[in-house]
């Protein structure tokens, strides 16, 4: 399965950034889509996650300012991202959980895009 993001780039602080995160492959069913960050220096962190019933869950820095939200066909997530400020710097991964035909059947994957950076800074 594989993964491509957009939507990535430079904004001043208080501006906002659109992501989206298109999933194509060999997919049976996604069940989770969600969005993850990493600043220099600094572990990977959720950023937000959406389920295949709408559940949404949400860092407790961005539950205010950002909406995740998903395209269903399209296998396609997106995450706008309000009142930018230079902490949220980083380079944000989409992630997606799910099932998929394999030779023997059908079984779990989990896939990683290849990261866009978004970076706040006046």
């Amino acid at each position: 399965v594989q993964l491509q993001a957009s939507g990535g780039g430079l904004v001043q602080p208080g501006g906002s950034l659109r992501l989206s995160c298109a999933a194509s492959g060999n997919i049976f069913t996604v069940n989770v889509m969600g969005w993850y960050r990493q600043a220099p220096g600094k572990q990977r962190e959720l950023v937000a996650t959406i389920t295949s019933g709408a559940g949404t869950n949400y860092a407790d820095s961005t539950e205010d300012r950002f909406t995740i939200s998903r395209d269903i066909p399209k296998n396609t997530v997106y995450l706008q991202m309000n009142s930018l400020t230079p902490e949220d710097t980083a380079v944000y991964y989409c992630n997606v959980r799910g099932r998929r035909n394999y030779s023997f059947g059908i079984g779990d994957f989990e896939s990683w895009g290849q990261g866009t950076q978004v970076t706040v800074s006046s």
